[in-house]
């Protein structure tokens, strides 16, 4: 896949032979996200055109209203890795600050979808809006395709009983601390990408539980403050000083939150690989969230946490079906 960053990176053999188009924020790439970029991909093998999925970086909503901006499930590189994995020929990278946020409807269609991507077909959802004010809709696409002989193909929205399967959906379940439901949604398990940092130290050395340590950046979505089982990757290369190899996935006791018990303030993710010790400072690692264990408490003493401490890690060999 490639990727181009703003119209005018845009190859002219793009714009002169064709192309299926969908567009949207695709924060997740969650089930109704793939649905939409799956069926585009088909129609473009059909016609035997590039697909191209089209997004926007930073999300519109910031933009436009940046108290409202809801944190984001995925970075931009996780989000391209995504949608690179369902097969999409080019990714399109708006930066909605510089471009599209004042075009009008039609310029829209004739001057971007069929001007520069060479569109001949267009794959939206039916709660699409585009344009200045986002004053267009699905079915003004349709009107103006019909109009400028653009096909339009508008792909129903996925739901789970009276919920939308969306990205606000996940983060209000991750919120809950509803990790099965996330990933349901997802269609794959929610996951954390960043360095592993140096934390206060007292893991290993005072309680002999080695955690390895990440901070995300507040604009990112993370599920309740509690403890949680899972799978740790270190997704680099470099050789390691343990016994944890790159690439291999790890069953791991997360806990989410700032470490009650010890006052800490500073929000982390902290992972207990299950039987292994390593030296993982300054690695990128994935961490994959499979289920709750409990809620985040804060203990009266160091013994009543080192006790429920092995609880959970004995929990997270259940959940996980490790020895």
């Amino acid at each position: 896949m490639d990727i181009l960053h703003g119209l005018s990176d845009v190859p002219e053999h793009l714009t002169e032979g064709g192309s299926v188009v969908t567009i949207g924020v695709f924060d997740g790439v969650h089930r109704g996200h793939q649905l939409l970029i799956t069926t585009a991909v088909e129609k473009a093998k059909a016609q035997g055109v590039p697909s191209v999925v089209m997004t926007f970086d930073p999300h519109p909503v910031a933009v436009f209203a940046p108290e409202r901006a809801p944190l984001a499930l995925l970075s931009l590189e996780e989000r391209a890795r995504q949608i690179e994995a369902l097969g999409v020929d080019y990714l399109l990278v708006i930066d909605f600050r510089k471009e599209l946020a004042g075009d009008s409807t039609e310029h829209y269609v004739t001057g971007v979808l069929q001007g520069t991507l060479g569109a001949r077909e267009v794959v939206v959802g039916e709660n699409f809006t585009f344009g200045k004010d986002a004053a267009g809709t699905a079915q003004t696409m349709a009107q103006l395709g019909e109009r400028f002989g653009l096909e339009v193909t508008i792909v129903q929205l996925l739901n789970d009983g009276d919920v939308r399967i969306c990205s606000t959906a996940i983060r209000d379940e991750l919120t809950a601390g509803n990790i099965s439901v996330a990933t349901d949604y997802m269609g794959r398990p929610f996951s954390v990408i960043s360095t592993i940092e140096r934390g206060a130290g007292r893991g290993g050395r005072e309680l002999g539980y080695p955690t390895a340590n990440q901070y995300v950046e507040d604009v990112s979505a993370l599920p309740a403050d509690g403890v949680y089982a899972g799978w740790l990757t270190i997704i680099d290369t470099a050789p390691i000083d343990g016994d944890v190899k790159p690439g291999v996935r790890y069953p791991a006791a997360i806990s989410v939150g700032t470490n009650p018990t010890f006052g800490d303030t500073r929000r982390s993710v902290e992972s207990y690989i299950l039987d292994r010790d390593a030296d993982l400072y300054d690695r990128m690692a994935r961490v994959e969230f499979v289920d709750k264990v409990r809620d985040m408490l804060k203990f009266n003493s160091v013994e009543e946490l080192l006790e429920n401490m092995a609880r959970d890690v004995e929990r997270t060999r259940e959940i996980l079906g490790v020895n």
